[in-house]
């Protein structure tokens, strides 16, 4: 079963969707992602144990050209999910991928651009 999309639904957008009605249907945007599925779900002991369902996903808005773009934000729910924030406020610029993943594997992925 696949889910239906907003327009499929009948919520007015404006605009025309683009060939895929995707993200990477905007010229220069490229979109990767890496899942981890490691163990099953009886592997699962608490913390530390040999049980993994997550994933990251990143997005390049200038595919893989490193130039700077200019960005706005907008709180969520003010719970810190939006790391790097305080660069946007200051520079109004932002020179990396957009990478969206659960909270608990955040350092561990930060580690890799630092």
């Amino acid at each position: 079963m696949t889910k239906k999309r907003a327009r499929e639904l009948g919520i007015p957008l404006t605009g025309t969707a683009g060939k895929n009605n995707a993200i990477t249907d905007v010229c220069g945007i490229e979109v990767g992602y890496s899942t981890v599925i490691y163990g099953t779900p009886d592997d699962y002991t608490g913390p530390g144990s040999a049980f993994a369902r997550t994933g990251v996903t990143a997005i390049l808005p200038r595919g893989k050209q490193r130039s700077a773009v200019f960005v706005g934000r907008h709180d969520l729910n003010g719970n810190g999910e939006l790391t790097g924030t305080h660069w946007l406020d200051d520079s109004g610029l932002m020179h990396g991928p957009v990478l969206i993943m659960n909270n608990m594997i955040q350092k561990m992925i930060l580690r890799h651009y630092e």
